[in-house]
């Protein structure tokens, strides 16, 4: 780095006392109309520039081409750069694609194991439900028949019970003494026969 400082200095250096020159041998400011004093001083500054110019392509070309061919190869390398991470990308693209792919099946088959278990739930709810209700109605059935067969008992107590009571109140409105006294006799026979 600090010898292509120094050839630049080295090179400014050599146009300003080029120009210098080229400007001192302009001549005292006269307007000369010669064409031979022209000429001559068309051609000195021509031998002036031409030389600035050489010196410059020499000392200049090293660092100019060294400083380009450098910048060229920093391209090159960033290109190079560039197109590996392009392709790295582009392979993690087709990466995450793929495995977006396999996620989205993955999805679709959890989604249709999920429906297929959830029929599998209601129809096995269902069939509950069924056994549940056919359950429930032989209970209703025998709880029914039990109600009616304890009903039939309770009104069956009723009439023996009013059946009493209408006896009852018969013998007591038709029963006289003799009825009671004719009773006991034929009842004491009997017993007396079963002796």
């Amino acid at each position: 780095m600090c010898s292509k400082a120094k050839t630049v200095l080295m090179a400014l250096l050599l146009v300003g006392m080029t120009c210098g020159a080229v400007y001192a041998s302009g001549g005292g400011g006269g307007h000369e109309v010669e064409s031979g004093v022209l000429l001559k001083d068309f051609l000195y500054r021509l031998l002036n520039f031409s030389i600035v110019v050489a010196i410059l392509v020499y000392f200049l070309r090293k660092p100019l081409k060294n400083a380009l061919g450098g910048r060229t190869e920093e391209i090159e390398k960033a290109l190079a750069e560039a197109q590996k991470v392009k392709e790295e990308a582009e392979a993690k693209f087709a990466e995450y694609d793929r495995k977006l792919a396999e996620a989205t099946d993955e999805i679709a088959e959890i989604g249709a194991a999920i429906r297929r278990e959830g029929e599998f739930e209601k129809e096995k709810i269902i069939a509950s439900a069924k056994e549940m209700a056919a359950k429930i109605e032989k209970d209703a059935g025998k709880a029914a028949a039990l109600e009616v067969a304890k009903a039939r008992t309770e009104l069956q107590r009723e009439a023996v019970e009013l059946a009493v009571g209408v006896a009852e109140e018969l013998l007591k409105k038709n029963f006289t003494k003799e009825d009671d006294a004719r009773l006991i006799d034929e009842y004491m026979q009997k017993v007396g026969e079963l002796n």
